[in-house]
């Protein structure tokens, strides 16, 4: 019995210090302690002994397989560790990293920035939560206006200022407008002001807005022009829409204004863009043959006064546009919602 026990200690010994791999390894563990590994029958045939040998060689059996469990554990570990060795073909070509890109909606903004620039148009930034009189009261919109809605705007509950009211989400940039004109007015002001106009401002910034559909979003990027000088006209307004139109749509694509009712602006407009598919002859997408880019006008002589200017010297017109509405119409987007759903497959392809 004894020499069994040293034998099968001895074959299972040599079984697993041979084995090169983790599942192999498991095969040999079956075989040794098995339900009909030698060792298990061992454990069975002590039973046969006499009650005198029973206690000696059972003990010896618990050993050897403490003994075989212990080297079968040194074993598992030492594969567990081991790292299969990397075949490396030296003659094979080098992978090239992934070149990434800006997305969709900031590749629009350095375009627009550029096109701007080149009309004199200085960028600005001002902040995304700012002060109602900011946001609607210094732009000549009442209180009771709708927009002012706790339907409409993101309201921060903070305790109101005595002067500027409460906190909102910035609804639009055009809370940007009164600010530059009390920075210009202002040569001691940290931004650096001139004294008074020329204004030719570009304040791009993110939005906040209760809405979301096919062509709303929460959050939105706007892009605001702001231009007070002498004599300054429509056709000036006009001319600033015909230059941009052509250099980011295209030389085909062509604008027009529609009246319309702004606060802020007096006269007010529309202005429309001819539709990229049908460039103005009319299909499914546009209808009518035009797109509606965004509002406009010649500054109300109220949000001068606010920003401390003299509307009777000075006059200038304002324009704030949706840059993910603008991309939609140059790119035929259906649903503006997909330049924020992260989808790769769609953001590679700009």
């Amino acid at each position: 019995m004894e020499h069994l026990i040293k034998n099968t200690k001895r074959q299972s010994e040599t079984k697993i210090k041979s084995t090169r791999n983790l599942k192999d390894l498991e095969k040999v563990y079956i075989e040794i302690f098995g339900k009909d590994s030698l060792l298990t029958n061992l454990t069975k045939n002590i039973a046969n002994l006499p009650k005198r040998k029973r206690p000696k060689h059972g003990q010896l059996i618990n050993i050897t397989k403490k003994e075989i469990e212990s080297l079968f554990e040194k074993k598992r570990n030492s594969l567990k560790i081991q790292k299969p060795k990397a075949i490396i073909d030296i003659t094979r070509p080098g992978q090239k990293q992934p070149i990434g890109h800006f997305h969709l909606v900031s590749q629009a903004i350095e375009e627009i920035v550029a096109i701007f620039s080149k009309l004199g148009f200085s960028l600005q930034s001002y902040p995304e939560v700012d002060w109602d009189w900011y946001a609607f009261e210094s732009l000549n919109m009442p209180k009771n206006h709708p927009a002012r809605d706790d339907w409409e705007t993101f309201f921060v509950k903070t305790p109101p200022d005595p002067k500027y009211g409460q906190q909102v989400l910035t609804p639009h940039t055009s809370n940007g407008q009164v600010r530059e004109m009390e920075r210009v007015k202002t040569p001691a002001s940290p931004r650096g002001g001139q004294g008074g106009p020329p204004i030719r401002m570009l304040n791009i910034a993110r939005c906040y807005r209760r809405q979301i559909d096919v062509s709303h979003t929460p959050m939105f990027h706007q892009f605001e022009g702001l231009l007070i000088d002498k004599k300054v006209s429509i056709s000036d307004l006009k001319g600033t829409f015909d230059y941009f139109t052509t250099r980011f749509f295209g030389p085909q694509r062509v604008t027009r204004l529609r009246p319309h009712h702004f606060r802020f602006t007096e006269p007010s407009f529309e202005v429309d863009v001819t539709c990229g598919v049908c460039l103005g002859r009319g299909c499914r997408i546009c209808k009518s043959g035009w797109l509606e880019l965004g509002g406009a006008g010649m500054v109300h002589p109220k949000v001068l006064k606010n920003g401390h200017i003299d509307p009777k010297e000075f006059m200038g017109f304002a324009f704030g546009w949706g840059i993910e509405r603008t991309i939609a119409m140059k790119t035929d987007l259906p649903d503006i919602r997909l330049l924020y759903q992260n989808d790769i497959r769609f953001l590679e392809q700009f």
